[in-house]
């Protein structure tokens, strides 16, 4: 019982905090007021700029920001135990990570929803616009090189998952015409949509699974994980490109649907396992990982950059300011669509982790010899006894499953990140075989979930990285740039090539997961820079600050250290091994280069900013901007 008391403990705790410290955050200090024009309104052009109603906007958000983050990290985090990860994503979405989503929301609302890198500009100094563009440039670059790998390795893997994501991409767009025309209600159609992707759930996972297999060619360049990670960017540059309310909305709100069905299904598992007794999250997997293997980073500050998306991720502050802003109707709409979703997110973040701890031994779906050779390997009791059977009295079932993937003496540089994400989808899949979904079509059913997040992150950043590139090319004066075809050309064209650079073995296809410690690193320092605008924002308002200080400079010290001892550490780091990891090493040193010189900025101009309102979007200060805003002009 104690596995279900710990994940109603911190659902109950989300709620608490959205209709407390949320509610006190709009209140009081944001202001939220729906008679404020919004942009959506003011530059309604119907491609990115359209008011919406809060439900989809809050689909379209949700999935945007939560992707594979909030699977991907804690999969990896319970490796240093399940206790740090859940104390992490419980209170970093609560006091970090929602304060993150919806400062950057709120500001970027009130800024004809330009990004927070164009905002950067005005509230601390023109540079620091250049130096916020350029670290969302290296960022959004790093995630179109990974995610389309993890998605393509999902595929590879769980071939039983590619029907329903693709046949999910028409059904969507059908429902968008449909919802413009004004020829149906959005929620029946997206329920029966829905029941249509879960259709074909069943029929990948029993008669149409598709795999990919190539002969007679060169297995470096072409090969499923190749071919699968082209085509997802050539459909990413499609999307980015189109309005907003054709693709881009109704495909998210169904998979938001799709999301909390899954979520349901999974919580209604768990306590079904919870109180027969099979799910037994002490049993399984250990609460603080005492002896981790030598080569592994350590838990401070490595935990903080492993678990981004479920805590705090600097993404969202790109999706909050670059796409959400452009489609709330009113601004109370905002605490929901940016405190709430981070928190929703925190809440897979946790059933993530108790998948991946208490789910992955409860059908005995684990190589059971190979567990236990690991354990005995790292216990120090049966270190010198050569008695299997010793070893197995004094592990648990479920415990060996978690030995297996985790533990049991294997090297840090031995750890998969695609075998990780499975503990997610076996441990998971085990949760909905306790209410008798069979296993075939549990499995079908949380891969697809994972596949499908995945491909909202990845088209949702391609969108976003287009804004950006959109922008540097306007404030550096490259009219080719500005151009909204040629800067996704750009953005894919780059995606792919980071994608496509070889891992030691010289295996194409593998250079972007080679990347996923550096995303981490980059993706966090970013929500501390994104912490720093919000701060300004207040300080020229005179409004309490305390409450994004106190993140910020923990967002900022925490990535910078991490960051740091990748770059230098004297065995792995990046620089003393250069040979082998130029990329890793090269973008590094840009983005820390960037960071140090960004709060730099931000400390110039902090002593001459409270109080002093910045120029407005348009330049322009108006005698009543300065009364609602209640400040001087600069």
């Amino acid at each position: 019982m104690t596995t279900l008391l710990i994940a109603l403990a911190s659902f109950f705790g989300f709620i608490v905090a959205y209709r407390t410290y949320g509610a006190w955050l709009g209140g009081k200090i944001f202001e939220l007021d729906d008679a404020r024009p919004v942009p959506s309104k003011e530059l309604q052009d119907d491609v990115d700029y359209v008011p919406t109603k809060c439900s989809i906007v809050f689909g379209h958000h949700f999935t945007s920001i939560a992707g594979t983050g909030p699977i991907v990290g804690p999969a990896i985090a319970v490796f240093w135990g399940w206790l740090p990860a859940l104390v992490w994503v419980v209170f970093g979405s609560i006091f970090i990570g929602a304060v993150h989503d919806f400062g950057s929301l709120v500001v970027s609302l009130r800024n004809d929803g330009q990004s927070v890198g164009q905002i950067a500009g005005r509230m601390i100094s023109p540079r620091a616009k250049i130096l916020f563009l350029l670290t969302l440039f290296f960022s959004l670059t790093v995630v179109l090189g990974i995610f389309g790998l993890v998605i393509a390795t999902i595929f590879e893997a769980y071939p039983e998952s590619v029907l329903p994501v693709w046949v999910s991409l028409p059904i969507a767009v059908a429902i968008g015409i449909l919802v413009k025309r004004g020829s149906g209600q959005l929620l029946p159609m997206s329920l029966v949509s829905l029941a249509l992707i879960y259709f074909c759930v069943y029929l990948g996972a029993y008669h149409f699974p598709i795999r990919l297999q190539f002969e007679n060619v060169d297995a470096n360049w072409i090969n499923p994980k190749t071919v699968w990670t082209m085509i997802l960017l050539v459909y990413c540059a499609i999307a980015s490109v189109l309005p907003v309310w054709l693709l881009l909305q109704p495909r998210d709100y169904v998979n938001s649907q799709q999301l909390l069905l899954a979520l349901a299904l999974l919580v209604t598992g768990l306590v079904v396992a919870c109180v027969s007794g099979t799910a037994d999250l002490m049993a399984s997997a250990p609460a603080v990982v005492t002896s981790p293997p030598p080569d592994a980073p350590p838990i401070l500050p490595f935990l903080f950059i492993t678990i981004a998306c479920g805590a705090i991720s600097g993404f969202h502050c790109l999706v909050s300011s670059g796409t959400s802003s452009k489609q709330l109707a009113r601004e109370s709409d905002a605490l929901a669509v940016g405190y709430g979703s981070m928190l929703l997110e925190g809440a897979l973040a946790v059933v993530v982790i108790l998948a991946c701890c208490a789910g992955v031994g409860m059908s005995g779906n684990f190589d059971g010899e190979a567990a236990l050779a690991l354990a005995a390997s790292a216990s120090a009791d049966v270190e010198s006894s050569s008695d299997v059977s010793l070893v197995s009295q004094q592990i648990s079932p479920q415990r060996q499953a978690w030995e297996a993937r985790y533990g049991g003496g294997k090297k840090w540089k031995e750890f998969k990140l695609t075998h990780m994400v499975g503990a997610f989808i076996d441990g998971g899949a085990n949760f909905l075989k306790q209410i008798g979904i069979p296993g075939k079509m549990a499995i079908g059913i949380i891969a697809v979930l994972v596949a499908s997040f995945a491909a909202t992150t990845l088209d949702s950043a391609t969108r976003l990285q287009r804004y950006v590139i959109q922008e540097i090319g306007t404030t550096i004066r490259i009219p080719p740039l500005a151009n909204r075809y040629a800067a996704t050309l750009v953005a894919v064209l780059l995606g792919g090539w980071i994608a496509m650079q070889p891992n030691a073995e010289g295996v194409r296809g593998a250079g972007g997961l080679m990347l996923w410690p550096l995303f981490g690193a980059t993706n966090q320092l970013l929500a501390g820079l994104a912490l720093m605008v919000i701060l300004f924002y207040l300080w020229r308002r005179s409004k309490p600050i305390w409450f994004v200080a106190i993140p910020m400079a923990f967002m900022v010290v925490m990535p910078t250290l991490a960051l740091g001892w990748q770059l230098f550490d004297p065995e792995q780091g990046w620089v003393a091994n250069y040979g082998s990891k130029p990329l890793l090493a090269i973008i590094g040193l840009v983005t820390l280069s960037i960071q140090v010189w960004m709060v730099a900025e931000g400390v110039l101009a902090w002593s001459k900013a409270k109080g002093v309102l910045e120029s407005t979007a348009s330049g322009i200060q108006t005698d009543s901007t300065l009364r609602n805003e209640g400040g001087r002009s600069c």
